[in-house]
């Protein structure tokens, strides 16, 4: 079987197939910007309806959610296609908020940011000083949050240059929070004006109540207002709103199961004479479903009366499990394998040699809904973002089918029964604990698994992060679904825009949703985890910034020293992580490896050889201390240690 890469993180040929000749198509029908409709609530800015975002100007009174809140975007509002069609806002105004991670996105015309000494992506430490041009400011604790600023060096017209507040951790579910843009700086270091409707509320020369409760929370935090430019405030979407959906699912299935194994049906069993794989076992697992129709590509989620997933038959999840060859001396660990982008349960065949030296029995599922059959419903989306939860609502049955493959490895009724797993009269699984190794994509995506699982307490994820509206275009593997983007949603002020707002859908699918919860702050009823985080130093598919704030987020450690000296632009590198604590050490861990790649942009484009080098994203699968410390990692007395590093950890792999 093939390489033992830690995994890809590109788009299949399958996937510029279809997408390439819809960007041609789409770019025949560009157009300009649609008007507002007359009478639509915006934001307050005349380019774009809903900027600034995200913003509570769009949001309700709603005493039955967890925040008080409901987002209520007007249709009006929202960001239109080339065909003239609007996003449908219904799945939005189902939230109580806005995404733990979204962008802070607004227009300063004219600002230069050196001369306004805002934080940049190198410095995330300074967005947190008394004088930083902006604030975020959580309301509840009258914390400043830390982030960083840049400005969209996408954009072609200075007219569409958005400016970004991004989070260095997510920002905390349920609270809200206050943005303070004030002293802003054109190039020759003359202030910006400042929002006169702003300026009037601050000096009792009109009344506004949403303002003046904002300039009300400022003052509270001995936060000054002079030199302002502009303040507004948002709600952040709830724990419950967030997870309640997929630990519904997961809770009704499992109900549903009882004490019985999942049912299981063995399809094709395939031995080898020789080499790294015995066997590899490939048949489908039954799953309770929470789709409409079949839960084919497209499908979305059911719902009862109460707005929570309602079972609709089974679905038949796939499987492909690679028998390693070394248990016919010693029953495998067995590992659930989360796979790349777009991809699919064959990508386990990779890890043959590994398993083999490792003594583990890897295991994958396609991940349904960003699995290589769901390639044109993506394209689809892309031409009308109104069916995104499509994609996110296909991600959480998609989860649900890794823990019901995992409760297969682990009960020794299931899998270890079977005689497709049986080697020289026994079992080749050692059953009762079950892993997760989910790598580029399967590290996306597998730490709402690991947050949401009763099935493992340990996983790697290898070259992972979160939050795909900060990190699509930083990746190299976005230009095919951003041509398309683009094309169907001309304006580059919307792109952005679209973006933000999927995010508010994905994150129920993917880390961002569910990072808070990942490791010890767990969900009711559900284990705390220890998460292995390895990162590729300059990726130039999974953005090293989005990394780091999801190794934030989760609370976990850093080994240090992270890097060589000269290496790294920023200031503190892996900036707001606490130390490695002990060698070896069992709890959450990032660790950074370098094989040589020049740093990444400091700005929101992707790396590109030959300025930035080669791509170090699969890199980690031919570094055996790399492979070392997940597999030390994946026990049942799994720790962490850098002691084969000596210091940075510094490879020539690859």
């Amino acid at each position: 079987p093939g390489v033992r890469r830690l995994g890809p993180f590109r788009p299949l040929p399958a996937a510029r197939a279809v997408l390439l000749p819809l960007v041609l198509v789409a770019g025949l029908a560009a157009c300009d910007p649609r008007p507002v409709p007359p009478g639509t609530r915006c934001g307050g800015n005349e380019r774009a309806c809903l900027l600034p975002f995200p913003n509570d100007r769009f949001t309700v009174r709603d005493g039955s959610t967890a925040t008080g809140r409901r987002v209520a975007f007007p249709e009006g509002a929202m960001p239109a296609n080339v065909a003239g069609v609007r996003i449908d806002p219904t799945e939005w105004n189902q939230n109580d908020g806005f995404s733990p991670g979204s962008p802070v996105m607004t227009f300063a015309p004219g600002i230069d940011l050196s001369e306004t000494h805002a934080a940049p992506i190198t410095d995330i430490g300074s967005s947190l000083r008394d004088g930083s041009p902006t604030v975020l400011l959580d309301v509840q604790t009258g914390e400043r949050w830390p982030h960083f600023v840049e400005l969209d060096v996408n954009a072609t017209n200075p007219e569409d240059q958005l400016l970004y507040l991004r989070p260095a951790r997510n920002f905390t579910e349920g609270h809200r929070y206050v943005v303070l843009l004030r002293k802003l700086r054109d190039a020759e270091g003359v202030r910006l004006p400042a929002d006169e409707r702003a300026l009037a509320v601050r000096n009792g020369e009109r009344s506004a109540p949403r303002l003046e409760r904002i300039f009300d929370d400022l003052r509270d935090a001995d936060i000054r207002l002079r030199a302002l430019h502009s303040a507004w405030d948002f709600t952040v979407a709830s724990g419950r709103n967030l997870s309640e959906r997929l630990l519904h699912m997961r809770d009704d299935a499992f109900a549903t199961l009882g004490d019985a194994p999942p049912a299981f049906t063995v399809e094709e069993v395939e031995d080898f004479a020789d080499g790294p794989a015995l066997r590899t076992v490939a048949g489908t697992i039954e799953v309770p479903q929470y789709l409409t129709g079949d839960g084919g590509p497209g499908s979305g989620r059911t719902a009862g009366s109460d707005g929570l997933p309602v079972q609709n038959g089974t679905y038949d999840a796939n499987f492909l499990c690679v028998v390693p060859r070394s248990a016919t001396g010693a029953q495998a660990r067995p590992v659930v394998y989360g796979h790349g982008l777009f991809g699919g349960s064959g990508e386990v065949n990779g890890f043959a040699e590994f398993g083999d030296q490792a003594g583990i029995l890897f295991c994958a599922t396609d991940w349904i809904g960003m699995a290589g059959p769901d390639i044109p419903n993506a394209a689809a989306i892309l031409t009308d973002l109104s069916s995104f939860h499509t994609l996110a609502d296909r991600l959480q049955q998609g989860i649900l089918n890794m823990q019901f493959l995992a409760r297969a490895l682990k009960d020794e009724r299931a899998f270890a029964s079977a005689p497709a797993f049986r080697v020289g009269g026994r079992s080749a699984i050692r059953p009762g604990e079950v892993w997760f190794n989910g790598n580029s994509q399967g590290g996306i995506l597998g730490g709402a698994a690991t947050a949401i699982s009763k099935e493992w307490t340990r996983a790697v994820l290898g070259v992972p992060a979160m939050n795909y509206s900060t990190l699509l275009r930083r990746s190299v593997d976005f230009d095919p679904f951003g041509a398309l983007l683009g094309a169907n949603y001309p304006d580059p002020v919307e792109q952005e825009l679209g973006i933000a707002l999927v995010q508010m859908l994905w994150d129920r699918g993917e880390n961002n949703g569910y990072a808070a919860h990942m490791t010890d702050d767990p969900y009711p009823g559900t284990p705390e985890h220890q998460v292995l985080l390895i990162e590729a130093f300059g990726d130039h598919q999974v953005a090293n910034i989005a990394t780091e704030t999801m190794a934030r987020t989760i609370g976990a450690t850093v080994h240090r020293p992270v890097l060589r000296p000269g290496r790294s632009p920023d200031v503190r590198a892996a900036w707001g992580l606490a130390d490695l604590p002990s060698d070896p050490y069992d709890g959450s861990v990032l660790v950074v490896w370098d094989f040589g790649t020049p740093a990444p942009p400091t700005v929101n484009i992707a790396p590109r050889p030959p300025e930035y080098g080669e791509d170090p994203h699969g890199k980690g699968g031919d570094e055996p201390r790399v492979l070392a410390q997940a597999n030390a990692f994946l026990q049942p007395d799994g720790s962490f240690s850098p002691a084969e590093c000596n210091g940075p950890c510094v490879s020539t792999a690859g």
